[in-house]
């Protein structure tokens, strides 16, 4: 189908110029709205203002200006309907073929801190998506642009067709034409159902609308009788796994996926910018293996050294570059997943050789620990029957002021380094959780356990297992100890140390324990429950 007639009005006018420059060099008669025909006319571009095309001037600000029958007549009207035809010759309405239009920039403006809801209620567009949805919903004869992206595709059918547009390329447009229009009324029903009656705002608005875009289809679920997909936000976080580009190997599974972001998100909560490489290797969801070194492969040998026979098949994360002595050790082993801001092209060519190995770069936002919190989801939901649960991203970072020693014994700075170490893996490990550490290492884990007790002495077998001492290790516990079994367990494996929130009705008791066996234990007030 031919374009003869398009009408653009834009509120983002990134190559708008070009494009309209094209669409005239087929002959595209232009009608076009307030700045954007002004642009048109100071750049010499033929254009017909929309107010004199339809006899009608804009008015109320601009708040009507295309809302026309004589505009959506001209989109709605289908060229294979006779009777469409003879009422649009009748009314002298002709056929509008393409429509050019991005929204008033809603989003963008209840970005910024400042924007106040009459800020907000004027970026609502009105007359924008109407003639979106109009164009849209009568594909087979409008073509319909929504983002400049899409410009210069539309041109280049154009050429090779002689100024027309293909029924294929019609009906993609469209749907991207709904897809903008779904999420533009959705970020609208999000932030205008965030309002309380008081006119503050909440947190969790009364609906809320979730909008993704897919990334790939899936081979199958968590099991091969289940079907899978993923997706990732409209605009996902710097450094998100959804960000990640795969240098080599097969296609990432469901399970591949949920484990590779349990990895990434606990290797990055390393500060990148110290002079200190940080390695997470993790098997179904937990953390088997974490620890930091002068480089990559130093903190990969020493993760390794705490659950070898978990690491097997596992994912591995790095937030430095992989070079090739990393990248020769970690070969050595099956693995399902490496993670890294970078590889040197030595150890790419090392991992040529497993060409199953699946290789995902993702870039670190800038700036150590900001980096993380940038690169961090605001808010976590999971599905619960016909239902779902939103919360706040547990994104706490622990400070020194958070720390209260309630011991005798007071940790050494040694000592304090491990604990917060600790306490920085137990976050992503499923609770119970009980993480045993030394020298910038994990020795055992204890993860996802019924009773805290079980985990403590799961993390004991685990290390015994590795050939890995406890004499004089730290310890971190994602939540309170209720009794003073958990303490008794864990001084009898070797800890000198504990790391633990607090907040149990026999927190005395717990402490006491401690002094009994010499341990130093410091509260942090703050629980790290990861379900």
């Amino acid at each position: 189908m031919a374009i003869k007639r398009a009408l653009i009005s834009v509120s983002d006018k990134q190559g708008i110029l070009e494009f309209a420059k094209d669409l005239s060099s087929f002959g595209v008669e232009i009608l076009s709205t307030g700045g954007t025909a002004k642009l048109f006319r100071d750049n010499n571009i033929p254009v017909i203002e929309v107010s004199d095309y339809t006899g009608f001037p804009e008015m109320l600000d601009g708040r009507v200006k295309t809302l026309h029958p004589k505009v959506h007549g001209g989109i709605l009207g289908r060229r294979d309907l006779p009777e469409h035809v003879t009422a649009m010759n009748e009314a002298a309405i002709p056929n509008i073929d393409m429509v050019v239009v991005n929204l008033y920039p809603f989003e963008a403006t209840v970005a910024k801190a400042d924007c106040t809801l009459e800020d907000a209620i004027e970026n609502i567009d009105i007359g924008g998506p109407a003639m979106v949805r109009s164009a849209a919903k009568n594909w087979k004869d409008v073509a319909v642009v929504t983002d400049a992206s899409q410009y210069a595709g539309v041109i280049a059918e154009m050429k090779s067709t002689g100024g027309a547009t293909s029924q294929a390329t019609r009906f993609a447009l469209s749907v991207a034409a709904f897809n903008r229009i779904s999420n533009y009324d959705g970020a609208i029903s999000d932030y205008l159902s965030s309002f309380n009656a008081d006119g503050t705002r909440n947190d969790f608005p009364a609906q809320t609308n979730g909008r993704f875009v897919k990334l790939q289809d899936l081979r199958y679920g968590e099991n091969p009788h289940q079907q899978a997909a993923f997706y990732r936000d409209l605009y996902p976080a710097p450094g998100s796994l959804v960000t990640a580009e795969q240098l080599q190997g097969k296609e990432l599974s469901y399970n591949n996926i949920a484990d590779a972001d349990a990895a990434w998100e606990c290797v990055k909560s390393f500060d990148s910018s110290l002079n200190t490489a940080a390695c997470v290797i993790v098997k179904h969801a937990n953390p088997c293996g974490v620890a930091v070194g002068i480089n990559a492969l130093e903190a990969y040998s020493k993760a390794f050294k705490t659950d070898p026979t978990s690491a097997f098949g596992g994912i591995i994360a790095f937030n430095a570059t992989v070079d090739a002595a990393a990248a020769e050790a970690v070969a050595k082993q099956f693995v399902e997943v490496l993670i890294a801001p970078d590889f040197t092209a030595d150890a790419l060519a090392i991992f040529k050789a497993k060409a199953n190995v699946r290789v995902l770069k993702i870039a670190l936002p800038a700036g150590g620990e900001t980096a993380w919190q940038k690169g961090r989801n605001s808010h976590d939901t999971k599905r619960v029957g016909s239902g779902l649960l939103i919360q706040t991203a547990d994104n706490h970072q622990i400070s020194m002021s958070d720390l209260k020693i309630v011991t005798k014994k007071q940790p050494t700075p040694e000592q304090l380094q491990d604990l917060l170490f600790a306490w920085r893996v137990a976050k992503y490990v499923k609770s119970n959780a009980i993480v045993f550490c030394g020298d910038g290492m994990t020795l055992g884990v204890g993860a996802g356990q019924m009773s805290r007790v079980d985990s403590t002495k799961i993390a004991a077998i685990k290390a015994q297992n590795a050939g890995l001492s406890l004499k004089n290790s730290a310890v971190a516990s994602d939540a309170f100890f209720p009794f003073r079994d958990g303490v008794d367990v864990l001084a009898k494996a070797g800890a000198a140390c504990v790391i633990q929130p607090g907040g149990s009705i026999r927190d005395d008791e717990v402490i006491a324990a401690a002094d009994e066996h010499g341990l130093a234990m410091i509260l942090t007030g703050i629980r790290h429950f990861r379900h």
